[in-house]
C-alpha cells in the first residue's frame, strides 16, 4: 500500500489544473501528491469525443494554467489535438501521474485517513480530490415502451459519424448544445426530429461573462443547498447561437416538438395521437458527476445531492470535488483547483513555506 499527502482522482481539466496548483503549493510530487487516472493516455473526455468535433464547434478550450493552449487552426478535431496538449502540459510540469488506474471506493480507515482502492493498489491520503467530471456516467432518462424500440437508441458518448445514420429517420432527444451540433451534421444525410422538454430559447453573441457568472451563482446555489447540480442549460435555459447553429435554424431542423409520452416498436407517440416513426433514437440527455467511489463516505444528502462549501464537502474540509457543480467548466475547474489546492495547503501544512515561485 502506498501512502500520499492527496490523491488527486482524475487527469482531465480539473485534475491537471488541481496537480499544477498543489505543486505551487509545494506538495511534492509522489510524497505530497499523486493523480490516478483511470485512461489509458492523457486527454481526459476529450479523448472520446466523437470525430467531427472540431477545436472550432467545442463551446472553447480554455488553457490550463501555465500553458496557452494554442493549436494551429480551429479545424483540427478537438479528440486530437487536446489530448496532445494535455500530454504536454503532464510532461512540462512533470505531474505525478498514474494510469490506467481505476479508483473503485474511498473509505475512512482507523487513523483518520482515506484509503483509496484502485485495479492498480491502494493509497492512504490525508486529503482527496475527486475530478472524475461526468463523461463515465451518461444519463439516459426512462420513458415507457423504452424496452420494445427495434430501432437504434444511443447516448452522445457512442455517437462517431453521421454517416452511420445516412438514409434513416432519427429521433435527437435533448436541449443541449450537443443535441443542437448534431441535429446539424445527421440532419444532412438523414431525417430528423428534435424533441425537448421545453422550448429552446436562444441568444446572439458570446455566452459573456456577466451572463456566466450568473450561470455559476445558481448553480452554486443548488450545490450550497445540497441538490443535484445542472448544466449551465437546465439552469439558464439559454443555447447560444454559433454559425453552425444558423445554418440548421435557416435549414428549418431546429423545429421542436414536445417530449413524447411513449416508446412504440417502431417510433414515438405523444397521448394526443401524435406519432413519429423512428430508426433511431439519440439521447443528447447529459450526465451525472461520476462519483459513485465515494458512496462508502456517505457524502449525499436527502436530496441526492452533495451540500458543498466552495470546492469543499460541506461537512468534510479533506475532500474535494473540481469539476463538480459550479467548477463543471473548463475555466471553471482550473479555478477550482486552485482553490483547492490553497485550502489544502493551509489545512494540512499550515506552516509550510511557499516557494518563491507561487
Amino acid at each position: 500500500m502506498s501512502s500520499t499527502d492527496v490523491v488527486v482522482i482524475g487527469a482531465g481539466q480539473a485534475g491537471l489544473s488541481t496537480a499544477w496548483a498543489l505543486a505551487r503549493q509545494g506538495f511534492e510530487p509522489g510524497s505530497g501528491f499523486v493523480v490516478l487516472d483511470a485512461d489509458e493516455g492523457p486527454g481526459g473526455a476529450w479523448q472520446h469525443r466523437w470525430p467531427s468535433l472540431t477545436v472550432g464547434t467545442t463551446h472553447r478550450v480554455h488553457d490550463l494554467p501555465g500553458l496557452p493552449f494554442e493549436p494551429e487552426t480551429e479545424n483540427l478535431r478537438a479528440a486530437e489535438v487536446v489530448p496532445a496538449y494535455f500530454a504536454e502540459y503532464e510532461r512540462r510540469f512533470e505531474l505525478p501521474i498514474h494510469r490506467p488506474v481505476r479508483v473503485d471506493a474511498v473509505s475512512r480507515t482507523d487513523d483518520d485517513r482515506f484509503l483509496v482502492q484502485t485495479s492498480n493498489g491502494d493509497w492512504t491520503a490525508r486529503a482527496v480530490v475527486n475530478a472524475t467530471g461526468t463523461w463515465t456516467r451518461p444519463f439516459v432518462p426512462c420513458y415507457p415502451g423504452q424496452e420494445l424500440f427495434r430501432g437504434r437508441q444511443l447516448h452522445t458518448v457512442e455517437y462517431r459519424s453521421a454517416a452511420e445514420f445516412a438514409g434513416t429517420h432519427v429521433v435527437v432527444v435533448g436541449g443541449g448544445a450537443s443535441a443542437t451540433q448534431l441535429l446539424g451534421e445527421i440532419s444532412k444525410v438523414a431525417d430528423t426530429t428534435w424533441v425537448t422538454r421545453r422550448p429552446p430559447v436562444w441568444r446572439e453573441g458570446p455566452f459573456d461573462e456577466n451572463l456566466g457568472r450568473q450561470a455559476v451563482a445558481m448553480v452554486e446555489q443548488a450545490v450550497r443547498e445540497g441538490r443535484r447540480p445542472g448544466s449551465v442549460v437546465s439552469v439558464t435555459g439559454l443555447l447560444v447561437s454559433t454559425p453552425y447553429i444558423r445554418d440548421a435554424l435557416d435549414r428549418g431542423v431546429l423545429e421542436r416538438l414536445p417530449m413524447f409520452d411513449r416508446i412504440t416498436e417502431d417510433g414515438v407517440a405523444w397521448t394526443d395521437g401524435r406519432f413519429v416513426a423512428a430508426d433511431v433514437i439519440l439521447w443528447a440527455t447529459g450526465f451525472r458527476a461520476a462519483v459513485t467511489h465515494l458512496g462508502p463516505l456517505r457524502l449525499r444528502g436527502p436530496g441526492g445531492g452533495i451540500r458543498m462549501d466552495g470546492t469543499h464537502v460541506a461537512r468534510e474540509p479533506r475532500i474535494h470535488l473540481v469539476g463538480y457543480g459550479p467548477s463543471a467548466s473548463t475555466i471553471g475547474a482550473n479555478r477550482a483547483g486552485q482553490s483547492a489546492a490553497r485550502q489544502l495547503r493551509r489545512l494540512l501544512r499550515p506552516a509550510a513555506e511557499l516557494p518563491r515561485t507561487a
